[in-house]
């Protein structure tokens, strides 16, 4: 047996026993409904890192009989056998970093919806222009991954720019491409209104929540405090009649959530409530994250929304992530539109992949 399966022995037999049984009910015919759903989803996650184990073994089995090939009398087999056994060689890391990465423990968040929040941090009208372009770069993000964007709440300055903005993200792996978003993202260069065409810095935070389902988070009514007002557009102008919007306060947290953008109240209500139950899973999943994770020095995917993540440097046309070191030239347009946005966020998963790795190894 190998170094590796003895480290890994009994996970991987529990990974190869579950398919296995997964396997045999599926083809009974006996499941259905909502259990044939989870059996099957069960089974299509656990089958590439089953094929990968088998790989592993067979690779290995292999090598065994291609070391004694190599060393046999016929020359041409021997050369043979020892150019297919090089070949798996090279194979096997990459087999057992398949089965390694399958078998660290899941972010229980990572298949959940997302709701995005994008705010104005100094700068002033530059600022609220940014956190403005930054919301249609993660818009145009989503579609390009054929994800559903529904904007939530707009707070807007009357120049273009937002000083709040707000969205709910659907699709498949939202959070767990977005969750590294979270934090102040920064802009160099020269605004419009700049005469002197002097380079201003500007920021903008942004905030990646998973949305959480009544099942996650449980709100107790006489923990809310629910006050209506009428809507108001920019400027304080009037956009409704009647009192539908919703400001609801989360009294044990004191957490603030307002909803306008509808004119029926109720579903304000209701949109209100998604954002809210959205923060307190967050800080429940922070709270937990810290503690077990305490002596952890790398903030890739902390979500910490006061650390500086990135700076879009417009003149130079360069973008910097600075957690991973990581800076591309010429494609700031492209990361705007969101075509480029997957280089720096394949990056962080692939770098906190590694960091995770290096814990159990």
């Amino acid at each position: 047996m190998s170094d590796f399966e003895q480290r890994f022995g009994e996970p991987l037999a529990k990974v190869s026993q579950r398919f296995d049984e997964l396997r045999d009910m599926l083809a009974s015919g006996t499941l259905s409904g909502d259990a044939f759903v989870r059996a099957s989803q069960e089974y299509a996650e656990l089958e590439p890192v089953a094929q990968a184990i088998g790989e592993m073994r067979r690779a290995r089995a292999d090598m065994g009989e291609l070391q004694v090939m190599a060393t046999g009398d016929d020359p041409d087999m021997a050369a043979l056998a020892a150019e297919e056994l090089a070949e798996a060689e090279r194979r096997l890391p990459d087999l057992e970093r398949q089965i390694l990465l399958a078998l660290l423990p899941k972010d229980a968040a990572d298949e959940k919806n997302a709701i995005l929040e994008v705010r104005a941090g100094t700068g002033g009208d530059e600022a609220a222009l940014f956190a403005a372009e930054l919301f249609d770069m993660y818009k145009r993000y989503a579609a390009l991954h054929g994800w559903r964007f529904e904007v939530m709440e707009v707070s807007e300055t009357g120049l273009g720019g937002y000083k709040e903005a707000i969205a709910t993200i659907t699709g498949r792996g939202v959070f767990r491409r977005l969750k590294y978003e979270s934090g102040v993202h920064r802009v160099q260069r020269v605004p419009e209104t700049e005469t002197q065409g002097r380079i201003h810095t500007s920021a903008a935070t942004v905030a990646v929540l998973p949305e959480a389902e009544e099942v996650d988070i449980q709100i107790d009514d006489k923990d809310l405090r629910i006050d209506v007002f009428r809507s108001s557009g920019p400027g304080g102008q009037s956009v409704n009649t009647t009192d539908s919007a919703v400001r609801i306060t989360h009294l044990p947290t004191g957490l603030v959530v307002s909803q306008q953008d509808e004119k029926s109240q109720h579903k304000n209500k209701a949109k209100a409530l998604k954002v809210l139950r959205a923060r307190l899973y967050e800080m429940e999943r922070q709270k937990a994250d810290a503690e077990r994770a305490a002596d952890r020095k790398s903030q890739v995917g902390s979500g910490d929304r006061s650390e500086r993540i990135r700076t879009y440097n417009f003149p130079q046309g360069r973008v910097t992530d600075h957690r991973i070191n990581l800076t591309t030239y010429g494609k700031i347009d492209k990361v705007m539109l969101g075509e480029a946005l997957d280089d720096f966020i394949d990056a962080l998963i692939a770098q906190d992949e590694a960091e995770r790795l290096a814990e159990i190894q």
